[in-house]
Formats: C-alpha cells, structure tokens, sequence
C-alpha cells in the first residue's frame, strides 16, 4: 500500500465523512474502527484497509500498531478521531471515567504516535499528524469534565509532538463544536445547541473534512489550533 493515511474511528459520522472523501481524492487510506457496521464494508469495497481496534486498552493499541504495520511500511498522515462522548451525569465511578476518557482521546494517540513515528518519517514527503478534539479543549464543561479534559490533554500531545517531529512531520489539532446532531436529539436541544453559535446552523461532517483537506495541503502549518466552531467563541464574548 503506497504511503497510506491512517484514520482512527472511521466507521460513522465523522470520520466515515474524511475516510470517505480521501479516498475519492485518490489517497490510499487504513481506518480503524471499533464496532463493525456496514461503513466499514462500504470502505473496504472502495480500497480502505480496515482494522477493528480496541483502544481502550494498552495491548489493543499495540495490537493495532502491529496490524498497520503489516500492512504498509510508511505513512502520509495520520488523523485521530476516534472518540467516546461520556460525562459524570452516567455514572458515580468518576475514576473509571476520568481514565477512559484518557485512554481513548490522550493515551491511545500518544502510543499511536510513538509507535508509528518512524512510518511517518520514512518518506521524504512531510508528513501530518492531525488531532480531533472539541471546542470545550479551551473552555472546559460543567457536564463533561473528564471528557474535556482528556481534549485538553490531546491538543497538549499537539503542541508536543509537533516539536518533536518536524520538520518531516507537521502536527495540528481540528477543534469542533457542533458539527452533526444524533438521531436520538430532541427538537428542544436541537434549538439551544444550535444558539451557542454566530453561525447558528449544523453544519455536517463536511466543515471537519474542508479543515483535514487545508491541513493535508498547507505545507507551513504545524502545532496550531483549527478552530471549527462556527464562531462560538465569540458568541458570548
């Protein structure tokens, strides 16, 4: 496989939206996913190599950077989306919480780097590293203070390896905030969600996948913030 671009949680929203539009563009493309669903048949059938992975442990990992490993021997990028979206309002075992907000957005990424740095560096293309984190990076929250804070801890991992890697690697964080509702999102939350922003409107995977496509093609972008949030931000500025 010529010189792939790794996308983690790749089977849904989001990142099925980036895994699917690199491959119209021609890239070679690796996705894991956690749970199969038919996006993933979808993907492979179009030339994706697709690996299900369990990031919520370390020998998961380590499994997944022996997979991908088997497969190609170098990297063009690699985007972390995977993700799990969990608060303190589900549970009062905040210990468990806090260290699996952790392991899937901070600690998977981490050894992902680690483990895959030398593919990455490889080729004499630069390379990118792009972290998905969320809007509450910057701001905390209330009701996901764990969550948010692993995002903190993602984009830190951003700053950090983008030192360490370049000039061959060029290492940026995506910072969403609302981007798509779920299914199961009343008309009444859908209402105050879309007033936190100037643009006041769900814009879809696509406002994700144009700031993958500037990053991938900015050749002079490296440990910065891509904020997609709509103007939150200023909203109540």
């Amino acid at each position: 496989m010529s010189n792939p671009v790794l996308i983690t949680g790749a089977s849904q929203r989001v990142g099925l939206a980036i895994a699917t539009d690199l491959l119209n563009k021609g890239y070679s493309v690796i996705i894991t996913y956690r749970t199969h669903k038919a996006a993933v048949d979808t993907l492979r059938d179009a030339g994706a190599i697709t690996i299900q992975a369990d990031f919520s442990t370390d020998l998961g990992v380590k499994r997944c950077i022996e997979t991908i490993k088997s497969h190609t021997h170098t990297l063009r990028g690699i985007i972390h989306n995977a993700s799990l979206w969990d608060s303190e309002k589900h549970t009062t075992d905040y210990s468990t919480l806090f260290d699996s907000m952790m392991q899937i957005h901070a600690k998977a990424p981490y050894l992902l780097n680690m483990g895959l740095k030398d593919l990455l560096t490889r080729d004499t293309t630069v390379a990118d590293i792009i972290h998905i984190t969320d809007f509450v990076q910057d701001t905390g929250s209330e009701k996901h203070i764990a969550y948010a804070a692993s995002k903190a801890a993602l984009h830190n991992l951003t700053l950090s390896f983008a030192k360490l890697l370049a000039p061959s690697v060029k290492v940026n964080t995506i910072a969403p905030a609302l981007l798509m509702f779920n299914d199961t999102d009343d008309d009444s939350y859908k209402a105050k969600a879309l007033e936190k922003s100037l643009m006041a409107c769900e814009p879809g995977a696509v406002a994700a996948v144009e700031g993958v496509n500037y990053l991938l093609n900015n050749t002079y972008v490296t440990g910065e913030t891509l904020q997609v949030n709509g103007g939150r931000h200023l909203k109540f500025s």
